[in-house]
C-alpha cells in the first residue's frame, strides 16, 4: 500500500459516497486510476466493504461505554470467549498497560448498562475493571458492521 492507497482510504472513510471523478479530482489522479486502486484494495481485501456510520444517539443501545478489563493469570482466550457471548458487547480489544481488555457496550437504558457490569463482573477470570459511559461521539470514521 503506498501514499496514493492511504489518501485514497483516508477520503472513504469519512464519505464512502464520493464519486470516483471526486476522489480523481482531490487525489490529483485519473479516474481509472482511482477506479484500479479502489478495485484492488476490495480484491486484496484491505476494503471490505461500504456502510453507513450512525450517529451514537441514532443507534439502538443509546447509552454506550467502554469497559477495561484486569485479568488474573492466563485465562485471556477464556474471558474473552465468556465475553463474546454477550451481545451488549460490540468489540472486544486486547491492550498492554493496567488493563488486559477493553470492552465497548452498550444498552438501552443506564439500569441495564449497570445489570451487563453486574454480570461481566461475574465472569471467572476477571479480577478488576473500570467503566467509562461515552457521553458523545463528536468523530468517527469506523463504521458498525
Amino acid at each position: 500500500m503506498d501514499t496514493l492507497d492511504e489518501k485514497l482510504i483516508t477520503l472513504l472513510r469519512h464519505n464512502g459516497r464520493r464519486g470516483i471523478s471526486d476522489l480523481a479530482a482531490e487525489l490529483g489522479a485519473s479516474r481509472s486510476t482511482v477506479r484500479a486502486r479502489m478495485d484492488r484494495l476490495e480484491q486484496n481485501g484491505s476494503i471490505i466493504g461500504y456502510t453507513v456510520i450512525l450517529r451514537a444517539d441514532a443507534v439502538d443501545l443509546p447509552v454506550r461505554g467502554i469497559m477495561m478489563v484486569e485479568i488474573e493469570g492466563r485465562v485471556t482466550d477464556r474471558v474473552i470467549s465468556a465475553l463474546s457471548a454477550f451481545p451488549e458487547i460490540s468489540a472486544i480489544h486486547t491492550t498492554n498497560g493496567r488493563w488486559d481488555l477493553i470492552a465497548e457496550l452498550g444498552a438501552a437504558t443506564l439500569t441495564e448498562f449497570d445489570a451487563i457490569l453486574r454480570r461481566i463482573r461475574l465472569v471467572p477470570g476477571i479480577t478488576a475493571s473500570e467503566t467509562s459511559l461515552l457521553l458523545a461521539t463528536p468523530l468517527s470514521t469506523r463504521a458498525k458492521l
